[in-house]
């Protein structure tokens, strides 16, 4: 079944959708149902605060002892910033790095893609300049802006929708990313009013920790990162890969599976996988004893049949398994630190949907997140069967 829009349903009618859901699986639709609502789950935000906190509840409800593991990092963030022009407001998002700032001024369209040879056949002083993405980097296209005289710079994308880019360093101009549709607005000679609401500031991350006391040290690590992006309720990246822990960890409660498992939901991923690395950078013993870490990432939308991608000799695992695999390319996420200190990783993956990073990321399968859990399960067994407990 597929949750689209729940952010926009009263309580009384979302509970009466996952009812009609089906009572067999009452948990996990009631997990979707009170998490979905919250919105943004982005890192330091109260709606990541108040997920963690449900999802901690229902890990000590299965018996788990739970800790939290807290990290800082600096953080730029896009308020919202747009361009006015013709009594239109057009949305865009700021480059990380970009100086924030208001800046009225005549539109001067550069040909080409921001070189400096492009900027020498237009007068750009004074005023905002348009150039294209791609060719060369952000960073030069507004430092060779900036060295022209202008006072503001809009990137118009290459694709078809907006995109989020980095300068890679402080500049003094303001720096925004619009989509092409936008950009078609942007006539040279009009005037537009630019504005590039950032801030910049100290963020604490929050990792969350679940595992069995009294157990066998942990053979395998169950993790996928609980926070999302701005403007994106984060339905498929990546609620559907956090419940899938908690699926998982439901269903070995009670096993012998539970007593070797540490289950964590990664906070910071979207920053940078920070909350993984700081994990692995605090936890060196335990990450050490790992035989594996599963990671799951956007796992909730069937935009291709579940891949797993790995190290090799984990797929060798899954492949003897007669689970689906992808070789050896796990793209990032929060597995990457663990496979860089050495661990057995493996990356659960479906592919990048229509919504990725978007507002409309609210459509969660959740029979796809317990096909996942079914897959992720027996490779753990295949890798515990070979791992004699100590």
């Amino acid at each position: 079944m597929l949750y689209s829009g729940m952010r926009h349903l009263n309580r009384a009618a979302l509970l009466a959708l996952l009812t009609l859901s089906g009572a067999a699986h009452a948990t996990l639709e009631n997990d979707a149902g009170t998490l979905l609502p919250y919105g943004p789950r982005v890192a330091g935000s109260p709606a990541n605060e108040q997920a963690r906190t449900y999802l901690e509840a229902q890990f000590r409800a299965l018996g788990y002892d739970t800790r939290r593991q807290s990290f800082t990092y600096s953080r730029f963030d896009d308020l919202g910033s747009d361009v006015q022009v013709a009594g239109q407001t057009l949305a865009g998002t700021a480059l990380q790095d970009s100086a924030g700032g208001t800046v009225q001024a005549a539109v001067v369209r550069v040909p080409g893609t921001g070189t400096p040879e492009d900027f020498a056949r237009v007068d750009v002083r004074g005023k905002v300049a348009v150039v294209q993405r791609g060719q060369i980097p952000f960073l030069q296209k507004a430092q060779n802006a900036l060295g022209a005289g202008a006072t503001g710079v809009v990137i118009v994308n290459n694709a078809a929708g907006d995109f989020r880019g980095t300068l890679g360093q402080r500049t003094a101009l303001p720096v925004l990313g619009v989509s092409p549709t936008a950009g078609e607005a942007l006539k040279d000679g009009v005037t537009v009013t630019l504005n590039v609401r950032v801030r910049e500031g100290d963020v604490t991350g929050i990792n969350l920790i679940a595992s069995r006391s009294g157990q066998p040290g942990s053979s395998v690590l169950f993790g996928a990162h609980l926070d999302s992006v701005q403007g994106a309720p984060g339905a498929n990246d990546n609620l559907s890969g956090s419940l899938t822990v908690l699926e998982i960890a439901r269903r070995a409660a009670t096993t012998p599976l539970g007593g070797r498992s540490t289950f964590v939901l990664f906070d910071g991923e979207e920053d940078g996988l920070l909350g993984s690395r700081a994990f692995v950078k605090d936890n060196t013993a335990m990450v050490q004893g790992l035989k594996a870490m599963l990671n799951f990432d956007m796992v909730g939308v069937n935009v291709m049949p579940l891949s797993i991608s790995g190290t090799p000799a984990l797929m060798d695992t899954a492949r003897r398994a007669g689970l689906p695999t992808a070789g050896s390319d796990i793209g990032r996420s929060d597995h990457v630190p663990f496979r860089d200190a050495g661990v057995p990783a493996a990356m659960f993956y479906r592919g990048e949907d229509a919504n990725y990073h978007k507002p409309g990321d609210t459509v969660l399968d959740l029979g796809l997140v317990r096909e996942t859990a079914d897959v992720a399960v027996t490779l753990a067994d295949a890798v515990l069967s070979a791992t004699p407990a100590n």
